[in-house]
């Protein structure tokens, strides 16, 4: 396993992330989020660590099927921990909050997606709870939020990694100018803000080349790529395609860029590689990249995509990649560089 300091933190994480949001029950439907019970999820985690990944990524609300169901994967993670082995001492934990619990009246008129110095404060003492430890490596803003002042955001995470419960602070799917914002605010709070944040990063959505990327490499912020795969879209060989489930937004993505995707699986062959894997060590070549966070379902899944970090790609292979998926145009040629989702203040 190849190891990368975490942005300016000088902690070395592993180049692969495991991811947990499959982590949940065993009746839900194939190739759907939560398709992974706990025994296999046991299985996965051991493997994981047997393949010197130490970096573990879940979410409070990772497991949501329905009232009394949310908080599943993380509860899953810490009766994995419980079984002792220094399994928890073992893993650079990374969770998130933001996004809505659906226990029972748990927050009640603040039962929506957004962050409070109130809100912050509840969940992750729940996530304490459920994942059984008592610190978490990194808590991570699920979204950005708009409605709150930097100030009040800050004095929650402040207070939690001053009593020790929470040693870092992440975002995800923040702009350039939403991670300059909190930086700054961070800074004349002389605090160390934010430390990572994660991104849609792969050869169909490459905008954060334009502006996010440098911005994170410029600022010493560790990038983190959620769904790298694209729910295992960017994994299907699409030449030789297997007996894994699908759902059906997958198998629309593939019959969107059926052309791309074919030429991209030629290549893979050409290399002697799986898809999956080549997809994977492409996200790693980029020098704002930490670590693609996978989710594998079976520990089948992980036991092929660990090889990605084996790859190296050259010059030549990556000129061909950008021909079959074009990187973006930069806004000195042409107009305003993208935005990766539109503002909500619902």
């Amino acid at each position: 396993m190849e190891y990368r300091p975490l942005g300016s933190t000088n902690v070395l994480v592993s180049s692969l992330c495991l991811g947990t949001g499959n982590f949940g029950r065993s009746d839900a439907a194939p190739g759907n989020w939560g398709a992974t019970d706990e025994k296999e999820a046991f299985r996965i985690m051991d493997a994981a660590l047997s393949y010197g990944i130490n970096f573990f990524d879940t979410a409070n609300v990772y497991g949501n099927f329905g009232p009394g169901t949310t908080g599943d994967s993380e509860r899953i993670i810490g009766r994995w921990f419980a079984q002792g082995g220094n399994r928890r001492e073992r893993v650079f934990l990374a969770t998130k909050v933001s996004r809505v619990m659906l226990d029972n009246d748990f927050d009640g008129p603040n039962t929506r997606d957004g962050l409070s110095l109130w809100k912050i404060r509840r969940h992750v003492e729940g996530s304490l709870e459920r994942l059984q430890t008592d610190h978490i490596e990194l808590i991570q803003m699920h979204y950005v939020e708009h409605r709150t002042q930097w100030d009040q955001i800050w004095e929650a995470f402040e207070g939690l990694v001053r009593t020790g419960k929470v040693d870092y602070v992440g975002g995800s799917q923040f702009y350039a100018w939403e991670l300059m914002k909190a930086q700054a605010s961070a800074q004349k709070r002389h605090f160390m803000g934010l430390i990572s944040t994660q991104h849609r990063y792969d050869m169909t959505s490459r905008e954060a080349e334009l502006e996010a990327f440098p911005c994170a490499i410029d600022q010493g912020i560790g990038i983190l790529l959620f769904s790298p795969l694209r729910r295992g879209a960017l994994a299907v060989d699409v030449l030789e395609p297997d007996d894994r489930p699908l759902n059906d937004e997958t198998v629309q993505f593939i019959e969107t860029h059926r052309p791309q995707m074919t030429e991209y699986a030629t290549l893979c062959h050409d290399l002697g590689h799986r898809v999956g894997n080549v997809t994977l060590a492409w996200q790693l070549a980029h020098p704002a990249v930490t670590a693609p966070v996978i989710g594998p379902a079976t520990v089948r899944d992980l036991e092929e995509l660990v090889e990605s970090v084996e790859i190296s790609l050259s010059d030549e292979v990556m000129a061909e990649i950008d021909r079959i998926f074009p990187a973006p145009v930069g806004h000195f040629y042409g107009g305003p560089a993208p935005e990766m989702r539109p503002l909500s203040w619902a």
